[in-house]
């Protein structure tokens, strides 16, 4: 008996976080002036900004919003666009994670690793590679607690 009971509210747990990551994601789609939410692979949805940058939103304790760039250097648009996700991801003001994201970047580039920034139960990360075919990779998403 107490198996069914845990496999239903699993199932309806899991069902209720997809519903949230669907509604984030058309969120955020509306603020990059997406046309559409991508198809979900598992707990991501892509997402296509009308600039032509893809997000890619994962759901799983936190949500995390990543962008990843192809180019030597990232337009501003890349920024600009994973700021605006960003800003619905972690609850904080875009004014307030553009220059984190940015640091997380620019210390990336400098030192030729990975730079993880955490501020106030979020964070920011960001990859470069100079040589690799993806050139930056950078997240932000809440920090979990449990």
């Amino acid at each position: 008996m107490l198996r069914p009971l845990l496999a239903v509210l699993f199932l309806v747990s899991t069902a209720a976080q997809a519903d949230e990551c669907d509604g984030l994601a058309a969120r955020i789609a509306q603020a990059v002036g997406a046309k559409k939410v991508g198809r979900r692979v598992g707990p991501s949805i892509d997402i296509r900004a009308a600039s032509g940058v893809r997000l890619d939103l994962t759901c799983r304790a936190q949500p995390i919003v990543q962008a990843s760039s192809s180019d030597a250097s990232p337009s501003p648009e890349y920024f600009r666009e994973l700021t605006l996700a960003s800003e619905l991801v972690v609850g904080e003001p875009a004014q307030t994670v553009q220059p984190i994201l940015g640091q997380a970047y620019e210390t990336a580039l400098r030192e030729g690793r990975k730079s993880f920034i955490q501020q106030n139960g979020w964070s920011a990360s960001c990859y470069t590679d100079s040589a690799g075919s993806l050139r930056t990779l950078c997240s932000v998403g809440r920090i979990p607690t449990e």
